[in-house]
């Protein structure tokens, strides 16, 4: 067996990710604590339902803290029911400055849940040099710290709650046989990502199985199929794909550990996931916005946990049909020698993960800042693709939506059916928060 070596390309966040409030201080832009966090994820590699689960986590604390001191902002068990927890602090409101310890918070938390959270030391650190330099006394610092740390606490315990834990302890996943089912792919040939995550607890949407999509179309090889022509189609792009094409691929591409070889060498670079784009998308928008540093909290909190209920729901459908991606079907039966524009994530192929998160988002982001949001996305710029400008949150979903047919790593049907899926969930978080009276924040 020959040796492969494996070289990792770290690539930072940059000034890129998630964008700041154009009129906070310093020490009060809600990117850098952010962008703290997601840059250990990207180090750890973290899968992308697992990180949608963190950036929930991540943003409960500040949006706890928050409602401590707004009494216009609705509480979290007010629309995430099994959210109970007594949110009581040690230190009475006045007693720290609230918007300190919602920063000091998301650090903490990836300190604590990250598996490198060790690595957030430091950030905390220099986050405390910071204020000092801006003169915040040393009493409120401390207070502010212990608070900070006594509702990252609660969060944790709350976050034990959700099932997580338990999926270590699931027997390890073995592809099913089956001409139609998934099957790891080139060139790693990585096992199937998080093939219990249907169990992990949901936030707003009520299961797991809740929006279960249509059938997608049964599996042929049959050269009339309705299958075989989407395979086809796939095949047919990745033949005249247009450099307009190319670029949107790549853009949504999000693939947290993607793999090149060069002769003997394999070559990893690491990436932000597909949810960290997305919080870097309602980041953006707080910005444009020039949102309040509570409603900037309140517009990363919802799209956190719309992250997290999308990929919980998509992960159910995706183990249960357990379709084989493109790949494997056009290199057995219509080219044995192609290859997608995109290197295929582990996991199978029906619904298109990127449709059904990214409609889930941008329905919430729509109801909370309108359906004609215009704004420029830079989120690639350090991974090397441009920014790419959207008149609204929908014009964006459709376009990493049709980005996997592009890529060659998804079927149209995967693409449509989870366009839906995704708005279905995105629908009934809004549908709860309208029940919960939070408003829309612009009209």
């Amino acid at each position: 067996m020959r040796k492969i070596q494996l070289l990792l390309a770290f690539i930072t966040l940059g000034k890129c990710t998630i964008a700041q409030q154009a009129t906070a201080p310093e020490y009060l832009q809600l990117d850098k604590a952010i962008n703290s966090v997601s840059a250990v994820m990207i180090h750890d590699v973290v899968n992308p339902p697992a990180a949608s689960r963190y950036y929930a986590y991540f943003m409960m604390g500040p949006y706890n803290l928050a409602t401590l001191h707004n009494k216009e902002m609705v509480p979290l068990g007010n629309f995430i029911k099994s959210y109970d927890q007594d949110n009581t602090l040690s230190l009475k409101p006045g007693q720290y400055d609230y918007k300190i310890a919602s920063m000091y918070c998301i650090l903490e938390s990836g300190k604590m849940m990250l598996p490198s959270g060790y690595m957030l030391q430091d950030d905390e650190d220099k986050y405390i040099e910071l204020l000092k330099k801006n003169n915040i006394s040393e009493e409120t610092i401390k207070a502010s710290v212990k608070v900070a740390e006594e509702m990252t606490k609660k969060i944790l315990a709350y976050s034990r709650g959700d099932n997580y834990n338990r999926l270590s302890g699931k027997l390890r996943y073995t592809p099913l046989k089956g001409v139609k089912n998934w099957y790891p792919t080139p060139p790693m040939y990585m096992e199937a990502v998080e093939p219990n995550w249907k169990t992990v607890r949901p936030m707003m949407i009520d299961s797991a199985q809740q929006f279960v999509p249509v059938r997608p179309a049964p599996f042929s090889t049959d050269t009339t199929s309705e299958f075989y022509k989407e395979a086809y189609a796939v095949y047919k792009i990745s033949q005249h794909a247009s450099s307009e094409q190319i670029t949107i691929a790549s853009f949504w591409d999000c693939n947290p550990f993607a793999v090149t070889t060069s002769g003997h060498m394999m070559i990893g670079f690491k990436k932000i996931s597909p949810g960290g784009h997305w919080m870097n998308i309602a980041g953006i928008a707080v910005k444009k916005a020039n949102l309040s540093f509570d409603k900037a909290v309140q517009v990363l909190t919802l799209e956190g946990v719309a992250l997290m209920d999308a990929f919980i729901s998509c992960w159910d459908e995706k183990y249960r049909s357990n379709g084989i991606r493109p790949e494997t079907y056009i290199v057995r039966y219509i080219d044995n020698k192609w290859t997608p524009l995109l290197q295929t994530p582990p996991f199978p192929e029906y619904p298109s993960g990127h449709a059904v998160l990214s409609n889930a988002s941008a329905t919430v982001l729509s109801y909370l800042l309108g359906d004609h949001f215009a704004y420029t996305d830079d989120s690639e710029i350090p991974y090397g693709v441009g920014p790419r400008k959207f008149k609204s949150f929908i014009q964006a979903a459709e376009e990493a939506s049709i980005s996997r047919f592009y890529g060659g790593i998804h079927f149209n049907d995967a693409i449509e059916n989870g366009n839906k899926q995704g708005r279905l969930v995105g629908g009934d978080i809004v549908k709860k928060l309208k029940a919960a009276k939070v408003e829309p924040i612009l009209k």
